[in-house]
């Protein structure tokens, strides 16, 4: 309400009008009860941005929770050891001794190891599902030769058969395992048949498919046989030899120390160790990025919502310009009229902020109890969020409370 005082002095002063909080809050909330699903359906979008702002900041916190477990699970307990013999004495073609994996198996720690290379085939020699003739397959298929260890140290998940062991290795038996993808490629559906591959005029019979493995992705799209069998057939490797070690957690980085040692305790330096990256370094990493992407999703959301704020502003003012007038001549100033129409939008933009900050922290408490997750919602999110629906009705409201304060008297009667 606007109220005219007159000076004590002289009556005919200029009349001085005062627009109270009370007032404000008053003609405010009027105005947006005028029309209640109107101004409802105008705080969505502010509910949905700053709902997608909780939902997107929770969601990463607890996302990154979970890759600190994972990492410290899988990749915390993985080293990988490389011959680098090549770079201190050329004439050693395989650093890596006979019984490696046992030299290194015996340190604290270590679960499974052992040794693979990729065998480098001659031109013309290709995998194959039949020794002649047209036959599925093809030059693509990757074959790797591959101690036992390999295979326990990559946990493979075994849909038909089974892994070839210490025994096939030592006596050189011509065994292959191939992943899914590469039994399909060939065309293996069962291996109770004893089905063979042919890599080039080499025959050798597939006793198991893996269909997963939680370390060393590749083999699920190689044919793998042991290792004695393929340097018997193709020879030592002249590069390329490699050492996949899997550890108990914790353990990683002192085998890393102690491997090469064990290896070789004349010759340390021709063996590369490579232990798991630091966890932290990657958890910031991979939430740095993630905090980008869903950020930038939550901003646009906030603008939809500031858009849709000051458009419905805009068309109230449009609306209202009869009631508008009529407060101006009677003595409302541009001020009060600006002042009101900043308080409806801050107050639709408060309010959105307050409903989409609670649907925000539904949404990663859902989430979390249905990955059977733990939450992680940061204080200063929640504190702020309904600050930031604040701050986007107050901003979308600036340009229709501009308008609105520019209406004349005359011109509302026009209308």
């Amino acid at each position: 309400m606007v109220r005219l005082r007159r000076g004590r002095h002289n009556a005919r002063s200029i009349p001085v009008t005062r627009f109270s909080v009370r007032d404000v809050l008053a003609e405010s909330s009027a105005g947006m009860l005028q029309r209640p699903a109107r101004s409802l359906l105008t705080s969505v979008g502010t509910v949905l941005g700053v709902g997608t702002f909780v939902a997107v900041l929770g969601l990463t916190s607890t996302a990154s929770s979970q890759i600190d477990e994972r990492f410290s699970a899988l990749s915390a307990t993985e080293v990988t050891i490389e011959d680098v013999a090549k770079d201190h004495n050329e004439f050693v073609d395989l650093a890596f001794p006979a019984d490696g994996e046992q030299q290194v198996e015996r340190l604290n720690g270590v679960e499974h190891a052992g040794v693979y290379w990729p065998v480098q085939l001659q031109d013309g020699n290709s995998v194959r599902s039949a020794p002649v003739g047209v036959s599925r397959g093809g030059e693509d298929i990757q074959v790797v030769a591959a101690s036992s260890g390999v295979l326990d140290a990559a946990g493979p998940s075994i849909v038909q058969g089974r892994n070839f062991d210490v025994w096939h290795d030592r006596t050189r038996q011509r065994v292959a395992v191939v992943g899914s993808g590469v039994a399909a490629q060939l065309g293996i559906s069962t291996v109770e048949t004893q089905p063979a591959v042919f890599v080039g005029d080499e025959a050798f019979t597939v006793i198991g498919v893996i269909g997963d493995v939680e370390r060393k992705a590749d083999l699920l799209l190689s044919v793998v046989v042991p290792r004695s069998t393929a340097q018997h057939i193709w020879g030592t490797p002249k590069d390329g030899a490699k050492m996949l070690v899997s550890t108990r957690l914790g353990a990683a980085t002192q085998v890393a120390q102690e491997s090469p040692m064990a290896l070789d305790p004349a010759h340390p330096q021709y063996f590369k160790a490579i232990p798991p990256p630091d966890p932290r370094t990657l958890r910031g990493k991979v939430t740095g990025d993630l905090d980008q992407l869903f950020l930038l999703l939550a901003a646009i959301c906030l603008f939809i919502g500031a858009v849709g704020i000051a458009n419905t502003t805009l068309v109230a003012v449009l609306e209202r310009t009869s009631e508008i007038g009529l407060r101006r001549a009677l003595g409302a100033r541009g001020r009060h009229i600006t002042t009101q129409f900043l308080t409806e939008s801050a107050t639709l933009g408060a309010l959105g902020g307050l409903v989409g900050t609670s649907l925000g922290t539904l949404t990663v408490v859902g989430v979390a109890i249905a990955r059977d997750w733990t939450p992680v919602i940061h204080s200063m999110t929640v504190t702020t969020a309904p600050a930031i629906g604040l701050a986007t009705g107050l901003l979308a409201g600036l340009y229709p409370a501009w308008r609105a304060s520019r209406i004349t008297p005359v011109e509302a009667l026009r209308r």
